[in-house]
């Protein structure tokens, strides 16, 4: 058991993959109860965003002290932050949190602690963002992978509007 829990942690650190391949595995591959590959794959994931939101904070500033990198940046940052503005102060956290819960190629903890980076979210909504994202995708790709072959129909029928 312990051998296909670290398997799970393993498949979730992988950017593109995250729990949304860890879970399936976890349940159809390896049979294993759901409520542990839930929590195991929920607990890894959430612990990944705090560390990619760190370090990507970390190497922005360590890079950002080279000037010619530095300007780049800050005015990529600027214009990206000025195009979305007035929908980050509407809807902030919950936005990054939507972005990371969609279980699509592309969102994930990686790709929301870029867009909370850039967008300018301090760590303490992130951490919000990140916990109600990671849930949302946990409870729809467990259902889906409980659910088996029709749980799969099913979501492609209403994410891929097949």
């Amino acid at each position: 058991m312990l051998r296909k829990i670290v398997k799970l942690i393993l498949i979730t650190l992988v950017p593109a993959l995250e729990l949304r391949a860890s879970i399936p595995v976890g349940i159809l591959h390896d049979e294993m109860p759901w409520p542990i590959v839930f929590a195991v794959c929920v607990v890894a994931n959430i612990i990944l965003g705090i560390v990619v939101f760190w370090a990507l904070n970390r190497v922005v500033a360590l890079l950002t002290r080279i000037k010619f990198i530095g300007f780049i940046y800050g005015k990529y940052v600027e214009r990206t932050q000025h195009r979305i503005d007035k929908a980050v102060e509407k809807w902030g956290e919950w936005a990054v949190a939507v972005f990371i819960g969609i279980p699509l190629p592309g969102s994930g903890v990686y790709s929301g602690a870029l867009a909370a980076h850039l967008i300018g979210l301090k760590f303490r909504k992130f951490m919000v963002a990140n916990v109600v994202g990671v849930l949302i995708a946990a409870v729809i790709v467990t259902a889906v992978s409980v659910l088996g072959g029709e749980g799969w129909d099913f979501a492609r029928k209403i994410f891929l509007k097949e």
